[in-house]
């Protein structure tokens, strides 16, 4: 799980840390309803995004967002990777494999926790953190009935609500950060984007 955890947790740098520091001080604590509601304020957003690597390479692109269980990361040269999640599935495709995509179940990845058509946190065992640091509030997250898949850890800030960062903890231990900017929310954003077997047709695989 270590691979897709790297392709899947990652957005915009720069960008959110603008956003923090326009943030107020000592901002109220969002509670769980308040973050949930503005999850599931939007279906579908969409984003440039800079991606911190695990061995602390960056990697840049956009990102598209529709829910539920879709979501897509176009890289951007020289890395011109793709992941796609559609159908319940995940994909990585590689420019530099010969072997066609690695797949994998988004159920099994803590990204799905918020790619879920209704998105409560207040399920019993869903959030096992909730705390501020004066400016932002911070939620960890897993699946209650499957915590061996890792955790997701977010950030929000208040003023607008928005969400600027993950670190997704995978079922090794290895944390992966992702630092978001601003998303253009409920746009177009055509399904054929993460229909996966389109992307193997057109990668050759």
């Amino acid at each position: 799980m270590n691979l897709i955890t790297r392709r899947l947790c990652l957005l915009a740098v720069p960008l959110a840390l603008a956003g923090f520091a326009a943030s107020p001080l000592f901002a109220q604590q969002l509670s769980l309803d308040q973050v949930s509601s503005y999850l599931n304020s939007f279906t579908s957003a969409e984003g440039a995004f800079t991606q911190i690597n695990a061995d602390g390479t960056i990697s840049t692109g956009t990102v598209f967002i529709k829910r539920p269980g879709r979501v897509r990361f176009e890289y951007n040269p020289p890395e011109e990777s793709l992941v796609v999640a559609g159908g319940g599935q995940v994909a990585i495709f590689d420019p530099r494999s010969n072997s066609g995509p690695d797949r994998y179940p988004l159920n099994q990845t803590p990204l799905s926790i918020i790619l879920e058509r209704n998105i409560d946190f207040s399920r019993t065992d869903m959030v096992t953190g909730h705390t501020t640091d004066g400016t932002t509030t911070i939620v960890t997250a897993q699946d209650p009935d499957h915590p061996e898949y890792g955790s997701i850890q977010m950030v929000y800030t208040s003023s607008p609500v928005e969400l600027r960062q993950w670190i997704v903890t995978d079922d090794t231990g290895q944390q992966t950060t992702v630092i978001l900017g601003d998303l253009a929310k409920d746009g177009r954003v055509p399904n054929i984007l993460f229909n996966i077997q389109r992307e193997m047709r057109i990668w050759g695989n």
